[in-house]
């Protein structure tokens, strides 16, 4: 066997040197790496030492000096529950596919927001179409809003978006240094208009003096998904109390909103929140128009600089998340003699709901029903009437205990 031995190595054609050999067996690959330790077995590489610190196998990456860690990645966890946001992939509507109703009406854990309209909004959950973005990265369902028709124009204090609202010990407890302008969270989401125009989203919270924070989507062709990506650094003046209140509030994309709400604004910075001045001004093109319609799914809040895949979790997982804030029994409960004049109906919650619920039912018989007692696990309804074996039960039992 031969040795050819040189130092160098260029392209019959190049003006410098591609390859560098040093006495001890290493290479100096000219804008790539140094290898300094090679074994090679049938043809296969099973260990490479690049520099003096990095060894990569079959079996990982061992660094000595080098830190790779979940920091250096992005800031903080990239395993374990990720999502901030309840229902970010608009799958569980427990009330309705379609409202035209202002607050919590039809997809769980968004809260349709509208005012001064000559026709309400509709606020839907819609099939996201096969073939595009969003539907080959796991996602079947947006939240869709429609524009009525606005004769009148644009108003001042006309207005329609939406917001999802969080629980403050949910941003308290998630990792989150909120107060250090050096830690992050990353917003994401899709996102698709009929009309092609920019948007304006807003952060607001609810503890302490309150701050906002608008930021924009950048215009949108029209009837295109986008990919909206927002990294959000902490301030100084947030809080988050560790309770069970209104802690954050996001509106993704405010489809309109009146001149008595907005004003010149800086973007992405912290500021006191103004009920004046949410957002900059904002183009009425949508609002204008008759029956345009604003998409969005795929929301996801996470903690750290980098916005990660989106986390799907399963329909049961969703589900048992948004029955903390919303329950419909949909089944006739049945109420038994308790006492000689009494009937009572006893229904325990699926989940602990976040605070003692407000209850609506209707009843059979129609009257006669007093009294209920509830806390965040059950509810008890009472009927002043024995009617002996007469069937008697509550029906279409609603709880609700959002924020």
């Amino acid at each position: 066997m031969s040795t050819l031995k040189v130092n160098k190595i260029r392209d019959t054609a190049g003006s410098a040197d591609s390859i560098t050999l040093d006495p001890n067996g290493g290479a100096v690959i000219a804008g790539v790496t140094t290898i300094s330790t090679a074994r090679i077995t049938t043809g296969i590489t099973t260990s490479i030492q690049v520099g003096g610190g990095v060894t990569i196998s079959e079996s990982g990456i061992e660094a000595s000096g080098i830190g790779i860690t979940c920091a250096s990645i992005n800031g903080t966890q990239i395993g374990g529950r990720r999502n901030i946001i309840i229902n970010g992939d608009m799958r569980v509507a427990q009330r309705a596919t379609s409202s035209t109703s202002t607050g919590f009406a039809s997809v769980d854990r968004m809260s349709h927001q509208f005012s001064g309209t000559d026709e309400a909004p509709t606020y839907a959950q819609v099939d996201v179409s096969s073939g595009t973005s969003p539907y080959t990265e796991g996602f079947r369902k947006a939240f869709k809003v429609t524009n009525g028709n606005q004769t009148s124009g644009a108003g001042s204090s006309d207005y329609v978006y939406w917001w999802t609202i969080l629980e403050a010990q949910d941003i308290a407890n998630s990792g989150w240094n909120y107060t250090s302008a050096s830690s992050f969270i990353t917003l994401s989401f899709w996102i698709k208009s009929s009309v092609a125009q920019n948007f304006y989203g807003m952060l607001q919270t609810a503890d302490g003096t309150s701050q906002g924070l608008a930021y924009e989507t950048g215009s949108l062709t029209a009837d295109t998904w986008t990919k909206i990506v927002k990294t959000i650094p902490g301030n100084s003046n947030l809080q988050f109390d560790n309770d069970n209140g209104p802690g954050f509030y996001w509106a993704p994309a405010r489809a309109f909103d009146g001149t008595d709400r907005t004003a010149s604004m800086s973007l992405d910075t912290w500021a006191t929140y103004s009920g004046s001045s949410r957002t900059p001004d904002a183009t009425s093109t949508w609002y204008t128009t008759n029956d345009a319609t604003l998409e969005i799914t795929g929301l996801q809040m996470e903690v750290g600089p980098q916005a990660t895949a989106f986390e799907h979790r399963s329909f049961g997982e969703e589900l048992a998340l948004c029955q903390r804030y919303f329950y419909e029994v949909k089944e006739d409960t049945f109420a038994f003699a308790y006492r000689d004049d009494y009937k009572m109906a006893q229904v325990q919650f699926p989940q602990q709901m976040r605070a003692t619920p407000t209850v609506s039912a209707t009843y059979e018989p129609t009257t006669g029903w007093i009294n209920y007692q509830a806390n965040n696990s059950q509810v008890t309804l009472y009927r002043l009437e024995n009617l002996g074996s007469s069937n008697t039960y509550v029906r279409a039992l609603k709880l609700d205990s959002e924020l």
